[in-house]
């Protein structure tokens, strides 16, 4: 028996909507990809169990949960024909599918979140083909190619999405891995181990929290791009941190001692440092910078160890990709939500936010 939103969804999409979608519209089955993949807890970790379990827990069920197929069609498909495809399909649609309900995604109807390709690549990582230059790798969101390439596709006759999936698979080209590695270690240690150091000696410890928790995300997603994988958005790292091949045992105990509330400021800093020692190891072991002697800690400054390997790096780089600075943050999905909320009426939103009128 099925045992997950997943295995249900997989289901769904064979015994219910692919025999519509065939049926009713047979050219563009032909050209949609089809599978549960994107946004939501559903589409994270479906081939690890122990990942699943932890993120579809009664607290991921509170809110777009359910039964979904995620399907894509060219754009020039989904602006001619979407309209008629949703209101036909759905209007053939249980409402529920063994017992569980139909999820509601940000498009198509509940139970098929039917969108365009090159629109749903364009709100995700801001452009709709696979990177072609340094500069558009670089100017990609990280935590949003996840979206790209998590989950599981069922069906792709045209094959377009399985491709630019593949392309993203095969990881960063090496100049923009390295590009990104400096930019990880010039914030860790710059903005992080030595701002920290600051706000200690000034007790400033609203500084103190904004650096810290700065430096320990960098720190976790330098050891994602110096084990080559992709890190997914905050919600979710720490659960794929542990599963790194390499890092996460010498990090693992650094890491939960560090954000332990009762671990004091002082410590908290030092954690840092042998985070940052175990990070530049590692760039050594893999000849990404030269070894070095031991450097000791600044009285004022800390330990900027990791800004001796931005420079290193980017001093190897060619100039034209030292000027490009890393996008890290959800900018195009971030602007499509945007548009997504605005659209909508004050009642639905309080709904979706399970937000209640108190008595």
């Amino acid at each position: 028996m099925p045992s997950s939103i997943s295995d249900l969804s997989r289901d769904f999409f064979f015994q219910v909507i692919q025999p519509i979608m065939v049926r009713e519209f047979p050219l563009e089955a032909s050209q949609t990809a089809f599978g549960l993949f994107g946004y939501g807890s559903e589409a994270y970790g479906l081939e690890r169990a122990e990942i699943a379990a932890a993120m579809a827990d009664e607290y991921s069920a509170d809110h777009h949960w359910g039964v979904r197929i995620n399907a894509l069609m060219p754009d020039y498909l989904y602006r001619g024909r979407h309209d008629e495809i949703i209101g036909r399909i759905s209007a053939m649609l249980p409402p529920t599918f063994r017992g569980q309900p139909l999820g509601e995604g940000m498009s198509g109807v509940t139970g098929l979140a039917l969108d365009s390709l090159e629109g749903y690549l364009r709100r995700t990582i801001g452009i709709d083909h696979p990177p072609e230059t340094d500069a558009e790798w670089l100017q990609t969101p990280e935590e949003d190619i996840v979206h790209v390439i998590n989950g599981e596709v069922w069906h792709d006759e045209a094959g377009c999405f399985s491709a630019l999936r593949r392309a993203f698979q095969a990881y960063y080209p090496e100049p923009v891995r390295l590009r990104k590695i400096a930019h990880w270690c010039r914030y860790f240690s710059g903005m992080g181990a030595y701002a920290l150091k600051r706000a200690i000696l000034r007790n400033n410890e609203y500084y103190a929290t904004i650096t810290f928790s700065r430096a320990l995300r960098l720190g976790v997603q330098l050891a994602f791009l110096l084990d080559r994988q992709y890190y997914p958005y905050d919600k979710w790292t720490f659960a794929y941190f542990g599963y790194l091949p390499r890092l996460a045992e010498p990090l693992l105990p650094i890491i939960d001692e560090a954000v332990k509330l009762t671990t004091p400021w002082e410590r908290k800093l030092s954690l840092l440092h042998a985070m940052a020692d175990v990070l530049d190891q590692a760039m050594v072991d893999d000849g990404i910078i030269r070894p070095h002697p031991r450097f000791k800690e600044s009285s004022t400054s800390g330990y900027r160890l990791l800004e001796h390997a931005y420079a290193e790096i980017l001093q190897g780089l060619p100039p034209e990709l030292r000027a490009i600075v890393p996008v890290w943050d959800q900018i195009p999905f971030e602007s499509f939500h945007a548009g997504y909320v605005a659209s909508l009426d004050m009642t639905t939103w309080d709904r979706m936010l399970l937000l209640e009128v108190s008595p």
